[in-house]
């Protein structure tokens, strides 16, 4: 599937701004500084559509992306973020239990994990509560260009142990430069939409 037009049409707080067109949604979570703009950019083709940032916690809405007038690319706040007040994570995870726990257009969550380092105590919780409410997930292990081959299979390992990797759910090796895994992303939303 090749995604020629992307247009980023929400940028939502609240549920009453999420788009009303019941079209399939593809929700993207993971820490603050994981990739997940340059994950957008990479599966879309676009160099700088989604903002990347080197300053972590940037995205403070979920925002939509229209691709192909099909599905929604959906890229939500990064989790983990220090620097901003307890009163604003707090709403921030309440956004986002609601849109996950009741919003009937997500079809699947692409969870980002760094891939050089162990997941984080975040990233259990966020796989966990995914599992709790058996929400579809494929988790993508971004920034693998940054480790030397010969380390992949014991990261890998590491990653899927220490989430408790469930049967039926994906992972996928990923890197925004050399390009690997973003045929399996875009071949996993083809086959769900």
């Amino acid at each position: 599937m090749k995604f020629n037009k992307v247009d980023m049409t929400v940028s939502a707080v609240r549920r009453s701004q999420y788009p009303t067109d019941n079209r399939p949604e593809f929700l993207l979570v993971g820490r603050s500084n994981v990739g997940k703009s340059s994950f957008i950019n990479t599966i879309i083709h676009r160099k700088n559509f989604a903002r990347t940032s080197s300053n972590p916690g940037k995205t403070q809405t979920i925002n939509f992306y229209l691709v192909n007038e099909q599905f929604y690319l959906v890229d939500a706040p990064g989790y983990g973020f220090a620097n901003l007040s307890k009163n604003k994570r707090k709403k921030f995870g309440l956004m986002m239990e609601d849109y996950l726990t009741n919003r009937t257009q997500l079809k699947q969550v692409f969870m980002l994990v760094d891939f050089r380092h162990k997941p984080s105590s975040d990233d259990k919780m966020m796989y966990e509560f995914l599992k709790h409410y058996q929400i579809p997930v494929t988790v993508v292990a971004t920034k693998a260009d940054k480790i030397g081959i010969t380390k992949h299979q014991s990261q890998r390992t590491q990653i899927l142990n220490d989430l408790g990797l469930c049967v039926g759910d994906d992972f996928i090796v990923f890197s925004n430069v050399t390009k690997e895994g973003k045929s399996e992303v875009q071949e996993k939303i083809e086959r769900v939409i």
